[in-house]
């Protein structure tokens, strides 16, 4: 069984005083939901005050993103080892990376791989852009992203949970439009279990979470979590709101 997960996206969102007031509101009924692996990823000015705040209640820290180099002269960029220090997780690769930029299949393969040698668990995002929606490229796209973006990983059976993959399609991120459960679980069945099958095998294929994201809300979350091979979300704008993320975190439960 995947355990569910829940992770929050604040994006370019919250002050140091934002960020202490939603998380003083967020934990105790975070605390209250069993069975349901819960992170936070707050922007990297944040997260030094967050991780102090998480600390013993169980709920996980993420980064939102990292830089594959160890060290060097990359002004405005944060390390792999910066990064574990206060973190288990860091969201790789999310679609804003890849638009605004330019994030590509190769560089998303280096940060994954940097992730795992510090020992944090990546969540690699792929997902199509609405013009490829359209033109019936879902399938081709996912499908490239996992294959190259996860190149050359060693994953297996007693590791996968070490690595976690966000389904997103581009055009449901912060529009309102959410991918139809049925349709982004297709994705998942169709095209995601099968990548990863053919770089790790079936049994690491099972056994790594698969989340989705696009305009997951409370009142449409429960259809995905139904859902097969949905094994949770990475919440974009719903978790800026306690109630909401607390809300959606409670269906995963389900």
């Amino acid at each position: 069984m995947r355990q569910p997960l829940v992770a929050g996206n604040w994006k370019m969102y919250k002050t140091v005083a934002e960020a202490r007031q939603l998380v003083s509101e967020l934990v105790p009924g975070l605390q209250a939901i069993g069975g349901v692996e819960k992170v936070l990823c707050p922007p990297f000015t944040d997260l030094m005050a967050v991780a102090a705040l998480l600390e013993g209640s169980g709920i996980g820290l993420g980064a939102q993103n990292l830089h594959w180099e160890a060290q060097g002269a990359f002004t405005g960029e944060i390390s792999p080892a910066m990064v574990a220090e206060v973190c288990k997780y860091v969201i790789i690769g999310h679609s804003e990376r890849r638009q605004y930029f330019a994030e590509t299949d190769t560089t998303v393969n280096r940060k994954v791989k940097a992730a795992l040698a510090q020992g944090l668990t990546p969540i690699v995002c792929v997902g199509e852009t609405l013009a490829e929606y359209e033109a019936g490229r879902t399938a081709e796209v996912v499908s490239r992203q996992i294959k190259l973006g996860l190149a050359d990983l060693e994953i297996s059976e007693a590791s996968a949970g070490s690595l976690v993959v966000a389904y997103e399609p581009v055009w449901a991120i912060g529009t309102g439009k959410a991918a139809t459960s049925a349709g982004a679980n297709a994705v998942m069945t169709d095209v995601i279990r099968p990548g990863l099958t053919e770089l790790f095998g079936a049994a690491v294929a099972q056994s790594v979470r698969i989340l989705y994201g696009g305009s997951v809300k409370p009142d449409n979350a429960k259809e995905y979590f139904n859902q097969s091979d949905i094994d949770g979300a990475l919440v974009g704008g719903a978790s800026l709101k306690a109630g909401d993320f607390i809300a959606i975190t409670k269906a995963a439960a389900h």
